[in-house]
């Protein structure tokens, strides 16, 4: 279970204030310019969505650890997400909305989700450290 929370709150700490800086504070007159923002984002709302993702991540690290180095086995694990996450919040979120830079946008959030990726495999992978892993049923094993 303290392997579990460390990998929990990594992800939080690093993409909360990652997230408000690369939106609301350097990127934001270019995020309501191609109009990804149409109102005053909810801060309680994306804390929560971040949570949820931590706690699944989490959770999953374990079950796809190879017994690698940490920060190897972290980044591969950053990036393997990180693709799920660009197709389900970049793409998805350009093919539904009018946008008036889809490409824009795809590059911003394309930066975006890379570099998150990195930070938080990293960070998930130095958490869990080495030599472990946790089955399915929640048991350690060499």
């Amino acid at each position: 279970m303290q392997q579990f929370l460390k990998r929990l709150v990594v992800y939080p700490l690093i993409v909360f204030p990652l997230a408000v800086v690369w939106h609301v504070v350097l990127f934001e007159q270019l995020y309501i310019d191609v109009g990804y923002f149409s109102r005053e984002p909810s801060f309680l709302l994306g804390f929560l969505t971040i949570l949820i993702q931590g706690v699944v991540l989490a959770y999953l690290y374990p079950l796809v650890y190879r017994g690698g180095s940490p920060m190897s086995e972290g980044l591969r694990f950053g990036m393997v997400t990180g693709v799920f996450l660009w197709t389900s919040h970049v793409l998805a979120y350009a093919a539904k909305h009018a946008l008036e830079s889809v490409p824009v946008f795809i590059g911003m959030e394309t930066a975006y989700i890379f570099l998150q990726s990195l930070l938080v495999g990293a960070a998930i992978g130095l958490a869990h450290g080495t030599g472990s892993s946790v089955s399915v049923d929640g048991r350690q094993e060499a």
